[in-house]
């Protein structure tokens, strides 16, 4: 094996492990009602085998990006691998659903571990101006698992049962863990401190801004919920003031937000959270409520968007390289709020599934020019020491917007229900895969319509922000820090 292809190798051997992190965060809500029948629980419960997971994965991001930096990713990503793999074994053989949730909590802090390893490594391995491409791949692996996870759910509900959705990850995950070992280089760290009260306060803001937001809509977003959304937003800001005070090292370095790119990226990757996770529930309403089609039939009229997006991403991520980092991400950006106005259009009782279909395949192009080139945009300018930090913060802020575009579609959809069926209530359909009575059929579609367009307005955000992007500084004035990152690189990799 070259030298050259070494980068790759490691890439790839992370892909394997980190792509089950994407697949588990989809792959559970076809899986929901075979749980709720299997352990005996009721939708509150089952309801929580995704919000334990969503919690203990968004949380502590901040803080294991920070212990990559000073662990080394490849050690703290086979940790989170084995966490994540004992814990998807303990999912698939839980006897009762408190123990499933528990199971979860344990597999979401195991993902929190694996996360940012993946692009500290990236940020390590590939030099700065052929990033794009690694982007490219790994943003590919993100959108694609995300999409087939209702595919794959649907397939092993229906033809093993709901366990083995968990059950899979142990056989995949020692299989990563033995490429991890082999291919992945062993990079070189730095004596980072860890700061206790900045982790405190992190995770402990991002937790009740997190759980806020992930039960407001079940709880009709009560008093107690709005509080404890403000607290969380208090604790961030008492976290944000504590680091701009810290005289040591702090959890979170303010200083990587000067670079106008990083912090854009973070607002463009939180809109494209938000705008995904509020895409897929009016669709699937309609598809599944509204048209009739099972769990795996609605996933399959899906499956070109994830397609698509696998084709495109590494090629527009290799183009990105050489092209100023606003052209790929807006046009992205923008074909994206487009489509999903088509998707709008098309969510009628009468209208053509080929048609819906094929709006899924034009989305797969603008997820796969954004995807990629804003993970290399982000981490362009990251000091390498910094990296592991710099990827904590940016998949906080693409969970963070996943949590508030649930939220959002949630309340919308709940309020558009009631708008158009008035004498119905607003949960009544609520979570249904059954097809909907043909006399609510109308008024239900205008429902899921209007709630679908609320994407536009994330996505619309996340454009204006790729318009600002700065043009990339020359190769030539980061080649001396490359080269030793590369050495460094190459010399760990041949004790490997």
């Amino acid at each position: 094996m070259t030298v050259e292809r070494k980068p790759w190798s490691a890439l790839g051997a992370l892909l394997v492990g980190f792509s089950l992190i994407s697949l588990d965060m989809s792959v559970v809500a076809v899986a929901n009602p075979a749980i709720m029948e299997g352990l005996k629980a009721t939708v509150t419960d089952v309801i929580w085998v995704t919000s334990a997971y969503l919690l203990t994965y968004a949380a502590p991001l901040l803080f294991t990006g920070r212990l990559g930096d000073r662990y080394g990713p490849k050690n703290v990503y086979m940790v989170g691998l084995v966490v994540f793999t004992l814990a998807s074994l303990w999912c698939g053989t839980a006897g009762n659903i408190h123990m499933l949730i528990a199971a979860r909590a344990v597999q979401g802090f195991g993902a929190a571990l694996m996360t940012p390893q993946t692009m500290a490594v990236v940020t390590k391995i590939f030099p700065a101006d052929k990033r794009g491409a690694a982007m490219g791949v790994w943003g590919g692996a993100v959108g694609v698992s995300l999409l087939l996870g209702p595919i794959v759910g649907g397939l092993l509900v229906d033809s093993v049962g709901w366990k083995w959705i968990f059950l899979i990850n142990v056989p995949i995950g020692v299989l990563a863990f033995a490429l991890s070992w082999k291919l992945v280089p062993a990079l070189a760290t730095e004596p980072h401190t860890l700061d206790p009260l900045g982790v405190l306060l992190s995770c402990a803001g991002v937790f009740l801004l997190v759980y806020g937001l992930q039960e407001g809509n079940n709880h009709d977003w009560s008093t107690g919920i709005w509080l404890m959304i403000g607290a969380g937003l208090a604790v961030l800001a008492l976290f944000v003031v504590t680091q701009a005070l810290n005289k040591g090292e702090p959890l979170m370095r303010l200083s990587l937000f000067r670079d106008r790119n990083f912090a854009l990226a973070n607002v463009g990757i939180a809109a494209m959270g938000a705008s995904v996770t509020a895409l897929t529930v009016p669709a699937y309403f309609f598809l599944e409520g509204v048209r009739g089609l099972s769990s795996m039939k609605a996933a399959l009229v899906f499956a070109p968007l994830a397609i698509v997006t696998g084709i495109v991403a590494p090629i527009v991520g290799k183009l990105s390289d050489k092209a100023h980092p606003r052209i790929f991400t807006t046009i992205g950006f923008v074909l994206f709020a487009v489509t999903v106005v088509g998707y709008s259009v098309l969510m009628t009782p009468d209208s053509k599934l080929w048609m819906f279909s094929a709006t899924t395949a034009v989305t797969g192009v603008a997820n796969g020019m954004i995807w990629g080139p804003l993970g290399a945009i982000a981490t362009r300018n990251l000091p390498v020491q910094h990296s592991g930090a710099g990827s904590g913060i940016y998949n906080t802020s693409r969970q963070l917007g996943s949590v508030l575009g649930s939220a959002a579609i949630g309340a919308l959809f709940v309020d558009r229900i009631s708008a158009h069926l008035p004498g119905i209530g607003g949960g009544h359909f609520e979570g249904s895969t059954t097809k909907i009575p043909s006399m609510f059929l109308d008024p239900y579609s205008k429902a899921l319509s209007e709630t679908g367009l609320l994407p536009v307005a994330f996505l619309l955000l996340g454009a204006v922000a790729c318009v600002m992007f700065l043009r990339f500084a020359p190769p030539q004035a980061r080649e001396d820090a490359g080269d030793i990152t590369l050495q460094k690189v190459h010399d760990a990799t041949g004790q490997v």
